[in-house]
């Protein structure tokens, strides 16, 4: 059954149908092939998304896009600029110092790349920088949006684990400031090699008028995550928080939001949820069917019948994520493996808060490796460059993030709690 499963998955798959599509019909092939009363579809449906964590998702969802309009983005990146833009290519750097700072609010990859694209690429593109290399550094940035907490996938994890969010959040600073390093090294490293221009200049007037300016934006993610580590309230009541918080800010303060546009938003919103619970709901069939068939421990013993490398099995492991990150969307790929790997991993001795990190910052780096590359399809729309010369162009930003990938890996002391 486990091979009429896998055969199905991948016909679907190639033949183009929606990935949530993709889980359920295969799964439900295999289980009645299998003679499996198909009642335990629904069940396990409902039972995938029935979890109170998970109301952070459409949350934070719905922030992230409130917060991506206006004035917030423009005003985090001029304060952005002001801190590093008199560097050499400093506009480059500049970008990848604002998706860090949008990624603490908006818990999405696309949502980071969206919001700094379109703000920033314009003025990038008027200082005669290379345009496909800059769309790909804002879509590498993107990256980081899904590993500085809050964290749409960390949730999803945290729920299928059965681990703490604040744990995870809480794990998932430093290897996102890693990234945005890395990123930074490379995007002066070709700043000096293009000659690109300085950018503001260096001036305590500059930041501390930019700083006000961005600093209701700039709260918002010490609002959000000091509630939660501080215990006030928990990831999904924070991300009701933050949806209010977004709304005042855009509605009343900033007053760069109409309720038209606010209605428009909440559809939007709205749409993306239907389609992660969806994934999540149909994969939650398949997680259940691969636990009856003791696939995960199967899988954890093959593993360690060929070695008892630990560095090995633990590269074996990174290179499936990535490789899985490459084809499927995230959420879809997160639910499918983290039942499978967590056996394997426990095996290995990597503890749950530390897999998290790995699995979710490895199928990360998939949002800007093709052919699904969510964060350069976004790059392209926002910037009107075609998504095979952006790709071309992510090559360099990609390798940095696959060597912070292995050091968040393999030093798990600095990188996880």
């Amino acid at each position: 059954m486990s091979l009429v499963l896998v055969l199905l998955f991948v016909l679907f798959l190639l033949m183009g149908l929606p990935v949530a599509i993709v889980i359920g019909a295969s799964t439900m092939a295999a289980l009645n092939l299998g003679d499996v009363p198909l009642m335990v579809v629904p069940q396990q449906m409902f039972a995938g998304i029935n979890s109170f964590a998970l109301v952070a998702v459409p949350m934070f969802v719905l922030a992230g896009d409130i917060l991506a309009q206006g004035e917030i983005s423009k005003r985090l990146i001029a304060f952005a600029d002001s801190l590093l833009g008199f560097i050499k290519g400093g506009l480059s750097v500049v970008s990848v110092l604002a998706g860090v700072f949008f990624a603490a609010i908006s818990g999405s990859g696309a949502a980071t790349t969206a919001a700094v694209g379109a703000s920033l690429v314009p003025e990038l593109k008027r200082k005669g920088y290379d345009p496909a290399s800059a769309a790909s550094l804002i879509a590498a940035a993107g990256t980081i949006g899904v590993v500085i907490p809050p964290s749409v996938p960390m949730i999803i994890y945290a729920v299928i684990a059965q681990e703490s969010v604040k744990s995870l959040f809480l794990a998932g600073f430093i290897p996102g400031v890693a990234m945005g390093l890395g990123l930074m090294i490379v995007a002066v490293i070709q700043g000096y090699r293009r000659a690109y221009p300085r950018g503001t200049s260096l001036s305590l007037k500059t930041i501390v008028r930019t700083f006000f300016a961005a600093s209701w934006g700039l709260m918002a993610p010490l609002i959000i995550l000091g509630g939660i580590f501080s215990g006030v309230f928990t990831p999904s009541e924070a991300a009701v928080v933050a949806v209010n918080y977004a709304i005042l800010v855009s509605l009343f303060i900033y007053r760069d939001l109409t309720l038209r546009g606010l209605y428009r938003i909440i559809l939007r919103a709205g749409v993306t949820t239907a389609v992660i619970l969806f994934v999540i709901a149909a994969s939650s069939v398949l997680s259940w069917t691969l636990a009856s068939w003791q696939v995960p421990n199967a899988i954890a013993a093959l593993a360690l019948s060929l070695t008892d490398n630990v560095f090995l099995l633990l590269l074996v492991v990174m290179a499936l994520i990535l490789i899985t990150g490459v084809f499927l969307e995230t959420a879809s790929a997160l639910i499918i493996l983290t039942p499978m790997l967590l056996p394997l991993a426990a095996q290995l001795g990597i503890g749950t808060v530390h897999f998290g990190i790995i699995i979710v910052v490895g199928l990360a780096i998939g949002m800007v490796t093709p052919p699904v590359a969510i964060n350069l399809f976004v790059a392209s729309s926002t910037t009107d460059q075609p998504v095979e010369r952006i790709a071309r162009a992510v090559v360099p930003y990609l390798a940095v993030l696959i060597v912070v990938y292995l050091m968040i890996a393999y030093i798990p002391v600095i990188f996880a709690n």
